[in-house]
């Protein structure tokens, strides 16, 4: 039995026409001899009924009357909503269909409510519905503990079901249907040339989505490359392939001879850089430095460590409480807000000379100054002012042949 699982998102179910588009999807697949499995999110997005943030919203004025556990048993309604309505629109179309939630999909997940991590899947009802020749609709973002409460899969968590299901099930493929047509080299509201890119690696991929192309989620990513999975990201509103995501050794023909060595930019405005001080003799700051900040839930990025110091970046929202803390502790401390991190992706980039060297003159070019970088093996990182942050994209996305 041929597998494949689609994956439909918020904005695919929000309408009738895109409903449509999602039946004609599920169409052509079986018609390709596939049998289905689809993985749905909640209907919309913020201020619609069943969206999940709209959901949270409901408990705002409540917070200290609700628990992780039934916060959970909320937001996991609404992917129900939008299950049982697809369901019933497929039957409607004349294909059989049954829904199952993510507990009856067999999904079973750890304790950590809101964030909670697949332990396992038991697909058995997914597999003996399957050979009945039915769709089977499963709700994404949510499992069950081993005690039977619910749990939602945290942010992205949609798209982690959909590849977890598909490693579970051996699908041939995982489609991630959007509102676009597959990723493109940079985001089109900044770079009017951005194109679609046909094929990316699985690191590709995951650096583009943690640094700010909004994609697929990593998490999901990562559960695909571990189970051998592709993954093509591909719009509701297009019959089109769109962007296919494997590992890149598996097919040498295509990967023999790389034509470019980068494949996408991607970026993330609101940060601060903070620059500290310490006392050149006192080796012990950096430790106290990435300690405090750990105790107080603020994340780091960016890190460059000196015998002399730290150069690092947090969100702007937690800047002048990271300030604040290491000040307590007599560390000197230097903030420069709204600046925007800068990602150049590409696996072709590894042990090519050349590639900074690229980057550093196309933003001299421009007059646009370098704060900090820092590279590996699929991406070299820059940090810019804010300002600065349109024109370095369009500099690189040209610099790099994106634009053809």
């Amino acid at each position: 039995m041929r597998i494949l699982v689609q994956k439909f998102g918020g904005t695919s179910l929000a309408t009738t026409e895109a409903t449509e588009r999602v039946i004609h999807h599920i169409r052509r697949e079986r018609d390709n001899g596939y049998a289905v499995v689809i993985v749905v999110s909640a209907i919309g997005r913020r201020g619609e009924p069943y969206a999940t943030d709209t959901l949270l919203e409901l408990l705002d004025s409540h917070l200290g009357g609700v628990d992780a556990r039934e916060k959970d048993l909320l937001i996991s309604c609404g992917e129900i909503i939008s299950a049982t309505l697809l369901g019933a629109q497929i039957r409607a179309a004349g294909i059989e269909a049954i829904v199952y939630t993510g507990a009856e999909a067999g999904i079973e997940t750890d304790e950590e409510f809101g964030s909670a991590k697949i332990t396992s899947i038991k697909p058995e009802k997914l597999i003996q519905a399957l050979k009945l020749n039915k769709v089977v609709v499963v709700t994404g973002f949510q499992g069950r503990t081993r005690n039977s409460d619910v749990t939602t899969l945290g942010r992205g968590g949609s798209d982690t079901t959909a590849t977890a299901l598909g490693a579970a099930l051996h699908a041939e493929f995982v489609d991630i249907y959007t509102d676009v047509n597959g990723v493109l080299t940079a985001d089109p509201r900044f770079v009017a040339d951005a194109k679609p890119i046909a094929k990316l690696s699985y690191a590709e991929i995951c650096h583009m989505a943690r640094e700010g192309a909004k994609v697929v989620h990593p998490r999901a990513v990562e559960i695909a490359q571990q189970a051998r999975i592709p993954v093509r990201v591909r719009s509701t509103f297009s019959d089109d392939e769109g962007t296919l995501v494997q590992d890149a050794a598996w097919d040498h023909n295509e990967h023999a001879v790389l034509d470019r060595h980068v494949t996408g930019i991607a970026h993330v405005t609101g940060i601060t850089q903070l620059t500290v001080q310490s006392d050149y003799a006192d080796h012990r700051a950096p430790q106290l430095l990435f300690q405090t900040l750990a105790r107080h839930g603020i994340s780091v990025d960016f890190i460059n460590v000196t015998l002399s110091g730290a150069v690092f970046t947090v969100q702007t929202v937690q800047a002048e409480l990271a300030k604040q803390l290491l000040e307590a502790e007599k560390l000197s401390v230097k903030l420069e807000p709204s600046c925007a991190k800068i990602s150049i992706i590409g696996g072709g980039m590894n042990g090519q000379p050349g590639v900074m060297a690229n980057i550093i003159t196309a933003l001299s070019d421009i007059d646009v100054p370098i704060l900090q970088s820092a590279d590996s093996n699929a991406a070299i990182w820059v940090l810019v002012k804010e300002q600065h942050m349109v024109i370095a994209l369009m500099a690189l996305h040209s610099t790099f042949d994106l634009n053809r």
